[in-house]
């Protein structure tokens, strides 16, 4: 996700470049704001970001540095809240100066609760003895935000408000079907015995205006341990497994002629070469 930036120009004129291009990047709440040009060694960044009408803030790590993004991950504490950040030019680290404004650069606003890109899960699964069902074990992505020294996953900070949508087919199929299940735990039955299918998951919040839908999960597919040959190998690997077969065949019956025929030829001269013995 990412944000364009906007320009606030301070009332007098500096030195100092203002920053440019700044944009919010955000996934599972871990939270980078960036922006341009590289500093050079006459000038530094500070940001200060607050929630519109409180009190402004700055994260020790973004104060008079000579980098170009700030992660505030940690820092934004209140996630149904929106931010705004004050990019500002100033002196340098151990620079001292006699001005109270500086230029600086506004970001646009950041809702991390509605913003934030919720990344892929991933899932386990597993085929019943019936062969029509199958059920998929979600892992809920794990979040930059703790709470009492315990990780938040998505699950903890959305409760209720997280689904999943769940695209499946059949192996050997283009069509696809989608379900959306409220729990990590996802039970998807009728499903044609004797076939092998493949599942892929996303996270969906319905109630986000924007961003409703996550990063889409690696694919997994089901094994059918009762498939016809035809189904689990392509007709030319079964037509070149059948030739391999008719060529060893052969081989060890080619072999198995000459020896004998040697043999034969042998025991035939042999016979010959000896005298007859009176009786």
């Amino acid at each position: 996700m990412v944000l364009l930036s906007t320009h606030c120009a301070s009332g007098a004129a500096y030195s100092y470049p203002r920053a440019q291009n700044v944009t919010w990047s955000s996934t599972n709440f871990k939270t980078v704001l960036s922006w341009g040009p590289q500093p050079s060694a006459d000038y530094s960044y500070t940001v200060e970001f607050f929630v519109a009408g409180g009190d402004r803030k700055r994260n020790l790590h973004c104060i008079r540095s000579n980098a170009t993004m700030c992660d505030l991950s940690i820092s934004l504490t209140e996630l149904k809240s929106c931010y705004s950040a004050d990019i500002l030019s100033k002196p340098p680290l151990g620079t001292t100066s006699d001005d109270n404004e500086f230029p600086h650069t506004t970001s646009p606003l950041f809702c991390p609760y509605r913003e934030t890109e919720i990344g892929r899960p991933t899932f386990n699964l597993t085929v019943h003895e019936d062969k029509k069902t199958v059920t998929l074990h979600v892992t809920d992505p794990l979040t930059a935000v703790f709470k009492d020294d315990h990780q938040l996953s998505i699950r903890d900070i959305f409760s209720d408000e997280l689904q999943y949508k769940v695209s499946y087919w059949k192996q050997q199929s283009t069509g696809s079907k989608i379900q959306t299940f409220s729990s990590s735990v996802i039970e998807i039955t009728n499903l044609d015995r004797g076939e092998s299918y493949c599942f892929k998951i996303q996270a969906h919040i319905p109630s986000r205006s924007e961003n409703q839908f996550g990063q889409l999960s690696e694919t997994k597919c089901s094994h059918n341990d009762e498939e016809p040959v035809l189904k689990v190998y392509s007709p030319a690997v079964i037509a070149g497994g059948i030739l391999f077969i008719l060529l060893v065949v052969g081989l060890i019956t080619t072999i198995i002629v000459i020896y004998c025929s040697q043999k034969g030829k042998a025991l035939k001269s042999g016979t010959e070469g000896c005298p007859l013995q009176d009786v």
